[in-house]
């Protein structure tokens, strides 16, 4: 079968690597000249599964609040006269609930630590290298109030069997030894062992490598112009390049997947929010982090990545905005010089922004279409990363026509009917 991939993000390279090896015949489409070359660039390095929860929670509305009015905000709420986003903040309000937070979560965490060992294993067969590090996350708290709060992250984490330990300040400092200089700036951490990091443009770009070499095309610099129907299937994709047409389509283009379905009368509720990252240079290894740590009062995480360290977060609720205000630097570089001083080289960094593509509910969208070879691979918000490979192995099997390797209840875009 010949299967047309939109989007040579991680979610579509990935994909298109599981359908390869599932025999079938693979074409990748993007509008930009490489792989990831847009939220899968630069996002903050984590392969997290132990984090893989919905941000509709309970208490998030309070919590919100206070975020927005923080100096270092974590949270920017930049309301736009916009159905789309109205309707997506409102169906976000009605899952901060205790019932559908567990049902969501669930649904998440199954896949993401699938994906995980998806991951481990692709890594050993094709032997790809990009900085990836297994040595753990570790979550910070610099208050007494959000150490007691863990409480239930860690309830939530025993019960889905997730390895975890409960650390006081010494114990974070033995983690992160960097963190002996900032011992004052925080009482304690929560760290997830199994959790690992990595550069997922380097992991994408190189298993896209490898890809083209062994068969799958990619027609980069081709701008999606649309998808043509014959009203009981998809016969076509209008590009500037020409019509490619293919046996099913999949359609992952993150953020940018509404757009293209709407027309077909596919409303996919999927929304951008905006996340910000800096790269800069390791002045002192010595002083920098030894994998990923989660700074939990400016939902920022600091993650080392071969040479370089990797400070991403925020959440920017903006719509389609790829600006850079110079204050959301200024918020990631406090982080990161308040826990790690000394760590990074003084002088330019590389600032970046990505529009994450974030369900109401959290999980992502993974499944068919009631056209019957139109596909999607979208939604997956803030864990992109975490959940590639794990999603790739799912579609790929659900195009072919084979049982998921995994239970995907709840994973298809058929959960928002009613």
């Amino acid at each position: 079968m010949r299967v047309v991939i939109l989007g040579a993000g991680v979610i579509g390279v990935t994909a298109a690597y599981y359908l390869q090896r599932a025999g079938h015949e693979v074409v990748v489409v993007d509008r930009q000249p490489g792989a990831a070359l847009e939220t899968s660039f630069a996002n903050a390095g984590e392969v997290s599964p132990g984090y893989a929860s919905p941000w509709a929670a309970p208490g998030i509305p309070a919590k919100a609040i206070r975020w927005l009015l923080m100096h270092h905000a974590p949270l920017i709420l930049r309301p736009k006269p916009n159905m789309a986003m109205l309707r997506w903040l409102t169906a976000m309000l009605r899952n901060c609930t205790a019932p559908r937070y567990a049902l969501n979560k669930s649904r998440m965490v199954g896949l993401a630590e699938f994906s995980r060992d998806e991951l481990g294993a692709l890594r050993r067969d094709l032997g790809i290298a990009y900085d990836e590090r297994t040595q753990g996350t570790l979550q910070l708290f610099r208050t007494a109030k959000q150490l007691a709060g863990s409480a239930k992250d860690v309830d939530v984490l025993r019960s889905y069997g997730v390895p975890f330990e409960l650390l006081d300040r010494e114990g974070c400092v033995r983690a992160e030894p960097g963190l002996a200089a900032a011992s004052d700036r925080f009482v304690g951490g929560l760290r997830l062992p199994g959790d690992e990091t990595g550069d997922c443009h380097l992991f994408t770009t190189r298993l896209a490598d490898h890809l083209a070499r062994t068969g799958v095309e990619f027609r980069f610099s081709t701008a999606i112009a649309g998808i043509d129907s014959n009203g009981a299937a998809i016969t076509g994709v209008r590009t500037d390049a020409g019509v490619i047409q293919g046996d099913a389509y999949l359609v992952a283009l993150g953020s940018h997947s509404p757009q293209l379905v709407r027309p077909l009368g596919i409303h996919l509720p999927v929304y951008p929010v905006k996340g910000y990252s800096v790269t800069v240079p390791i002045a002192d290894p010595a002083a920098a982090p030894v994998s990923t740590l989660l700074d939990e009062s400016y939902k920022i995480a600091i993650t080392r990545l071969g040479d370089r360290i990797r400070v991403g977060g925020m959440a920017e609720i903006s719509g389609y905005d790829n600006s850079l205000p110079a204050r959301r630097e200024a918020t990631l570089l406090h982080s990161l010089n308040d826990l790690f001083p000394g760590a990074a080289q003084p002088g330019p960094t590389s600032f970046w922004s990505g529009l994450r593509p974030m369900t109401p509910d959290g999980p992502p969208i993974i499944g068919g279409t009631a056209l019957p070879n139109l596909f999607l691979s979208t939604g997956h918000g803030t864990l992109g990363w975490t959940m590639a490979c794990g999603s790739a192995a799912v579609i790929a099997a659900i195009i072919g026509g084979e049982t998921p390797p995994i239970p995907v209840a709840g994973l298809g875009l058929d959960r928002y009917r009613g």
